[in-house]
């Protein structure tokens, strides 16, 4: 399926030997290698916490249609990053998964590519 259109954005999981799984939000593409325009929290998130990650960055005008722009489905990326962040916590095994870019459209979010590093339990 061809997309077109959206913003795109990213969304990250890292596990913390102390802290557990921290959950990433940001601009995806190449705005995140640029900008670093990254939200960070300790998981579990809920929507409400997720949707908080999304406006604090700084890119958010261009995700609620800065200067004419089409405003995206910020709801729908802050309930995957709240339902990834479940996971995280559910899946002991997770260590990192990065998933870039993720196109949030006017209505959804699809998730277009992803990577998922497994590591051992002791």
């Amino acid at each position: 399926e061809m997309i077109s259109g959206g913003m795109e954005c990213m969304i990250g999981v890292k596990r913390d030997p102390l802290f557990g799984p921290i959950v990433a939000v940001g601009l995806g593409g190449i705005f995140v290698e640029i900008l670093g325009d990254v939200s960070l929290r300790q998981a579990p998130v809920d929507r409400k916490e997720a949707l908080e990650m999304i406006r604090s960055l700084r890119g958010y005008p261009l995700l609620s249609g800065a200067r004419g722009g089409v405003p995206v489905d910020v709801e729908a990326l802050a309930e995957m990053v709240a339902k990834i962040s479940l996971m995280a916590c559910a899946e002991d095994t997770l260590a990192e998964l990065d998933i870039n870019p993720v196109f949030v459209l006017e209505n959804g979010a699809v998730a277009v590519d992803a990577i998922a590093i497994r590591s051992e339990i002791a």
